[in-house]
């Protein structure tokens, strides 16, 4: 009878077990091993939507435009008061890339001015807490849920502008903080172990993003040289832990590497992308990495991910995408096609073009 009980009770725990829309295919593997099913699945997806967006769109001058403006960190905060991202939508987001053949969305739920798109206790530098007061993250999150698609989270772990506790500039990586000609009073970092802040909040909001939205695909951390910048300030390895843990289906990417224990490698551009660097330890983690899975992230905009109104008109067309495809199955890499909503969170009507007409020819 007991061992009966037993058996009865661990069925019901195996019925209750929620599996994400998009592995809806796949349970029975999913419940047998949920991480070799989602990196599987990750294989075979072939195709998904890049989205760039955030406080810095509302300045039309690409993601970066704190630090290649230098705008100081108290000025650039107050952007969050006009950020309204009214056309923001997720329903229409999640139909443009099921529209264009697209499998999953990435989204930029922090990128390296620290404004974060996701509901978070660990800053009031975000979307709930500007004039928005949405969160953005759980609206596509839903969305996606919904109608089968898969959700990856992009937080920007090797950067942080806004955060008091980053390593500055000259502890090792020029872009860790914008080129200010005078001192930032919102800048505390002295001393090595004030960084350990920094890992502490970033793990307070991984904590956060895997609690609100379970199902999320994967974590995608970017920028990686401020992770080569100092790795021996970064916990990967606690970091990594964390995320095993909390959510034993996500993957894991860092560009091209961090330790070697991501599920899959993710270069700008070019599949061969190592960012330049292929020694000391970015060489040991490239080794480790160039056989696993490859996602290749472009931009419809020349060259900027986030949207620059200069570049209207001049956005890749349907040819444009066919090609990046075809580039990216001949290696048997996915690709990642970035969009860079405009301010008002509302998509280039060039790009739902030009989307939805390589879809078109895809299909004849």
């Amino acid at each position: 009878m007991i061992s009966f009980l037993v058996f009865g009770m661990a069925n019901i725990g195996i019925a209750k077990i929620k599996v994400p829309s998009y592995l809806k295919n796949f349970r029975n593997e999913y419940l047998k091993d949920p991480r070799k099913t989602n990196l599987e699945w990750f294989k075979s997806a072939k195709y998904g939507m890049f989205i760039h967006y955030g406080i810095y769109s509302l300045l039309e001058k690409e993601a970066w435009v704190q630090l290649r403006d230098t705008i100081p960190v108290a000025e650039y905060a107050k952007l969050k008061e006009r950020f309204t991202a009214e056309k923001f939508n997720a329903e229409e987001i999640t139909d443009l890339a099921i529209k264009g053949g697209m499998k999953y969305i990435t989204i930029t739920s922090k990128h390296h001015d620290g404004f974060c798109l996701f509901n978070t206790k660990a800053t009031d530098f975000n979307s709930l807490n500007s004039a928005a007061h949405r969160d953005l993250v759980k609206e596509l999150y839903d969305a996606c849920e919904r109608k089968g698609l898969a959700l990856f989270i992009y937080y920007s772990y090797g950067a942080d502008w806004h955060h008091p506790f980053f390593y500055p500039r000259e502890r090792g990586w020029p872009n860790s903080r914008p080129p200010y000609k005078t001192p930032q009073p919102e800048y505390q970092f002295k001393e090595d172990k004030d960084f350990k802040k920094y890992t502490g909040f970033v793990h307070q909001q991984l904590t956060e993003i895997l609690t609100q939205y379970p199902n999320v695909a994967g974590l995608w951390f970017d920028p990686i040289m401020g992770y080569y910048g100092c790795p021996e300030l970064f916990t990967i390895d606690a970091t990594y832990a964390l995320i095993r843990k909390l959510s034993p289906h996500a993957l894991i990417s860092f560009k091209q590497g961090a330790n070697g224990d991501e599920d899959y490698s993710a270069p700008e551009r070019d599949a061969n992308a190592t960012a330049g660097i292929q020694k000391g330890i970015a060489g040991i983690v490239y080794e480790k990495n160039k056989n696993k899975p490859k996602e290749i992230c472009n931009t419809l905009q020349p060259h900027a991910w986030a949207y620059q109104r200069s570049d209207d008109g001049l956005h890749r067309n349907a040819g444009d995408i066919i090609k990046m495809l075809e580039d990216a199955q001949k290696i048997g890499a996915n690709l990642l096609l970035n969009i860079g909503p405009k301010g008002d969170g509302s998509i280039s009507e060039e790009d739902k073009l030009s989307i939805a007409e390589a879809a078109k020819r895809i299909k004849k």
